[in-house]
């Protein structure tokens, strides 16, 4: 299969709120061609000042900024987690803020809320109406482009002077892909590759190497969460490690259930004292209480989809990086062809690919860390000469689930038979067996992770055994 229709076939599942075949796809080439007249350029939104009213405002608990970018063909899902972050809506003690954007062209049949385009801050007010949205409209921002990182630092440093509050957190909800970021030619041929925050409209997304600038922009989070797809990666969370206490995102294809918004919210509220440990216990408790209802894990069984979601610390990252660096050294020096093979084989990969280009996701790169790290110590002989590596696959193991995973959850197996209890928390990238699953626009030692580790060579490395 040809990669541009590849990435159309991977662009419908990689999604929140897609499962494989379940619904259409609008392509980026489409809506291109519907837009080719407009004309005009989409400006970056500019910070608003402070008001004397709006500085005299109560500094709540908790504010939640949640950048919807709907600019695509996951719009009908921004609608319906609008929907649900209303259900529970803001409090004495929460606020609740989103940034939303639609576009033209995306077919909203049950839409109560009418058919508008562009961009509207709302501060989320409670309601009982699970189709309409009634929260009042902060801003009209026209056409904003959802997929500049400047205008979600826009977003969030003017949400924290209107908002403010002890403790913050922020939703990045759209398509993810990963670090890896979509080739310039997405725009010709509409393949629809994905990093995060993919304007459909604008034809624009964050590129990976773009989030350094905008955490360090915004400045201090407790909590950041990815409503994405394989944003838990160690390339990717290095490149903010500085800026949230606390990191939630999935390894793996979030699927149709979304978070559980509502849930959330009404936890924080119940509850407004926690902190960002705990805070980010809220997401990933919720997440499993959802797919592990009746109705979502008969759906993942028939689709033969697993799900994982954890939460992390990101003062931890640095400390992973240098572990891992020794770690690599040694697998070297030990050299044992056997559980390499072992391990880059058995190690439970994400659903890059499908069952028609990967039939058992060996070519997928996306891989959990720990796992891998495990199968490769247990295939090892029980030999002393394997005591060194032994004994700092151990320490690994250990600094990633007590040191760095403050939670994870998963639930169900994939379409290879691989049981999601064998994910830990964090993926990286594990070279699989040859083939093109995706093109990218970027190179890996372009990556802040690449640069201050010896990962990349070590995945030079692990080719030879592939």
């Amino acid at each position: 299969m040809r990669i541009a229709a590849l990435a159309v076939l991977v662009a419908a599942y990689c999604s929140p709120g897609f499962s494989l075949g379940d619904f259409g796809y609008i392509s980026a080439r489409q809506v291109a061609d519907r837009f080719a007249d407009s004309g005009a350029a989409i400006p970056v939104v500019k910070e608003e000042k402070q008001s004397a009213a709006v500085s005299a405002r109560k500094t709540k608990d908790w504010t939640v900024m949640v950048y919807m970018n709907g600019k695509s063909n996951v719009e009908p899902f921004a609608l319906a987690d609008m929907n649900k972050l209303e259900a529970a809506g803001s409090s004495d003690r929460v606020n609740v803020v989103v940034e939303m954007g639609r576009m033209r062209g995306q077919d909203n049949d049950t839409d109560a809320d009418g058919d508008w385009i562009g961009v509207r801050r709302y501060y989320v007010a409670r309601d009982n109406d699970p189709e309409k949205i009634t929260s009042p409209v902060l801003m009209d921002l026209g056409r904003s482009d959802m997929g500049n990182w400047k205008n979600v630092a826009a977003f969030v440093k003017w949400t924290k002077a209107n908002y403010p509050a002890e403790k913050y957190i922020l939703v990045l909800w759209d398509h993810g892909w990963g670090w890896i970021d979509p080739p310039a030619s997405w725009r010709e041929n509409g393949s629809g590759g994905r990093s995060i925050s993919h304007d459909f409209e604008n034809q624009s997304y964050i590129k990976t190497t773009e989030l350094k600038p905008l955490f360090e922009t915004i400045g201090h989070l407790d909590v950041y969460a990815s409503m994405a797809c394989f944003m838990q990666m160690m390339e990717v969370a290095y490149e903010f490690k500085s800026s949230p206490d606390v990191i939630v995102g999935s390894e793996e294809v979030i699927q149709l259930a979304s978070f559980d918004f509502e849930a959330i919210i009404a936890a924080l509220s119940a509850k407004p004292g926690m902190n960002a440990e705990a805070a980010g216990k809220v997401f990933t408790k919720t997440f499993h209480s959802l797919y592990t209802r009746p109705d979502i894990a008969d759906q993942l069984v028939q689709t033969k989809y697993g799900v994982q979601l954890s939460a992390i610390r990101a003062a931890r990252l640095e400390g992973l990086a240098k572990l891992l660096d020794g770690w690599t050294e040694l697998v070297r020096q030990a050299d044992n062809a056997g559980a390499l093979k072992a391990a880059l084989n058995g190690v439970v990969r994400f659903e890059v690919g499908d069952d028609a280009t990967d039939p058992q996701k060996l070519i997928s790169p996306y891989a959990d860390l720990y796992n891998f790290a495990d199968l490769f110590a247990d295939a090892l002989p029980r030999d002393e000469r394997y005591a060194p590596v032994r004994a700092k696959t151990a320490e690994l193991l250990s600094y990633i689930r007590s040191a760095l995973v403050i939670d994870n959850v998963y639930s169900s197996k994939d379409r290879t038979g691989k049981d999601y209890k064998n994910t830990h928390g964090i993926a990286i990238t594990v070279p699989g067996m040859p083939g093109t699953l995706v093109d990218a626009s970027n190179r890996y030692e372009s990556l802040s992770f690449a640069q201050a580790s010896s990962w990349g060579r070590f995945m030079e490395y692990l080719k030879l055994y592939r």
